[in-house]
């Protein structure tokens, strides 16, 4: 065999080699062929010619976590108010529950709080203030009336002692003109006796009619000893009626500045009865408020996780965290963390595409159109300031125009983001990437509408 195959080697020209009917020689010899190397070189050549003009939409890649928007449809702890002891869990971890469901029941740990009758007790003690302060109010009341009669009284006094003043006055000025009607007599009376002293000397008249009208002067001069005695004594009333109106003036202001101090001293006690009835009512309103909060409840749907407290009587001290609820209402959003080479790259509004973790996707970067698999967010906040690990923190949420995320998204989990920015040549990208230079920065069209408003 060997010497038959090195025969039709080394003696057939390759004509003939083309007619050996061994399968072999056909396969390995390509006789009269012409090689294709060359056609295939300027095909290759020139589609990756027309590649580079096809378009590319530049973008930057961003990894983050699903989160939501609003802060009240975060996961949030639920903390005890007040001190206490696990009484019943009304729950497990897992469930489901709705707002304002029990989840917890709790007894009572300090002293003060012990009394099964607290409330009851200090309900009567409200009543019995309340009634005290009324009856402090009827006294300042009756005080208050009692400065009324009091000054309604001193007025009449007063008004009375003004009237015998005047007729005291008046009475002075009568005994002031009798007084001096007799001093006009005593004139007279003493003219006469001395014109009579002077008859009688010169013998023109009897002595007997001297001695008459000596007498009519000393009655004269005992009439003005009278007049003025009167006069005086009228006097002394006035003053006296004087003193006597200060002196009542004296006696109705004590008695009026008693009555006020009374009326004084009862608003006060009621003023501090009203403020011990307020300091009851507030002990009061917080031993009620504090019954309710044996009960914990939920402050919203949601699934219950992360119980850290387990059986029966353990205590929780004020502010202990007792479960985690996750709401089962959320609006979801993504957090990305951008690094602040690319943080001017982006803006509110612009558009993003996620990858979700679980499920499936195939990413064309350049070509988010062919992209299958992703899903459409919008940029709704960017963070100014940077983040603990050097990166400035955007909030994606849902674009409503496209397709909705998946319902099965939880919040934590991770979400690979790629941000469309201008589109571009392929060739124009090669020729960036290899000179470094960053991406075409530009506004989407509602940040421009924005910034022009």
């Amino acid at each position: 065999m060997d010497n038959y195959m090195s025969k039709y080697i080394t003696c057939e020209p390759e004509e003939e080699l083309s007619k050996n009917p061994i399968p072999s020689f056909q396969n390995i010899y390509h006789i009269r062929r012409k090689s294709k190397v060359k056609n295939w070189l300027w095909g290759s050549l020139f589609l990756l010619f027309l590649v580079m003009f096809l378009p590319w939409t530049q973008n930057i890649r961003a990894t983050g976590l699903i989160t939501t928007l609003r802060q009240e449809q975060r996961p949030q702890q639920l903390n005890s108010v007040i001190g206490g002891k696990v009484e019943k869990w009304w729950v497990k971890e897992g469930d489901f529950v709705k707002k304002g469901d029990t989840i917890l029941q709790l007894g009572e740990v300090k002293v003060e709080y012990f009394d099964p009758a607290l409330l009851e007790r200090t309900g009567l003690q409200i009543t019995a203030k309340e009634s005290a302060g009324t009856g402090y109010e009827n006294k300042a009341q009756t005080a208050t009336q009692q400065v009324s009669a009091l000054e309604e009284g001193r007025t009449l006094k007063l008004s009375q002692i003004d009237i015998k003043l005047r007729q005291q006055q008046l009475k002075v000025e009568s005994d002031s003109m009798d007084l001096n009607a007799v001093l006009n007599e005593l004139n007279v009376a003493k003219r006469q006796i001395d014109a009579a002293k002077a008859m009688l000397d010169s013998g023109v008249i009897a002595l007997v009619d001297f001695e008459r009208r000596k007498i009519t002067f000393q009655n004269a001069t005992a009439k003005r000893i009278g007049a003025e005695n009167k006069l005086l004594q009228s006097k002394q009333e006035l003053t006296a009626l004087r003193i006597e109106k200060n002196a009542v003036v004296q006696e109705y202001a004590d008695k009026i500045a008693k009555a006020r101090g009374d009326q004084y001293s009862a608003i006060s006690d009621k003023a501090s009865n009203d403020a011990e009835v307020a300091k009851l009512k507030n002990a009061y309103a917080n031993y009620d408020m504090r019954n309710k909060l044996y009960f914990v409840t939920a402050p919203q749907s949601g699934q219950i996780t992360k119980a850290r407290k387990a059986g029966i009587g353990e205590i929780l001290k004020e502010g202990d965290m007792i479960v985690e609820i996750v709401p089962d209402k959320i609006q979801y959003a993504v957090e990305m963390f951008v690094s602040p080479m690319d943080m001017p790259l982006l803006s509110r509004g612009q558009k993003i595409r996620f990858v979700f973790d679980g499920f499936p996707a195939i990413v064309f970067s350049g070509w988010p159109s062919s992209s299958y698999g992703t899903f459409g967010g919008v940029v709704a906040a960017i963070e100014n300031s940077v983040s603990l690990n050097g990166k400035f923190r955007v909030l994606v949420t849902e674009d409503p125009n496209e397709k909705a995320w998946p319902t099965q998204l939880r919040i934590g989990g991770g979400a690979n983001g790629i941000a469309l920015l201008k589109d571009v040549t392929v060739g124009y990208e090669l020729w960036r990437n290899i000179n470094g230079f960053p991406p075409e920065y530009y506004q989407p069209v509602n940040a421009e509408k924005g910034k022009g408003k």
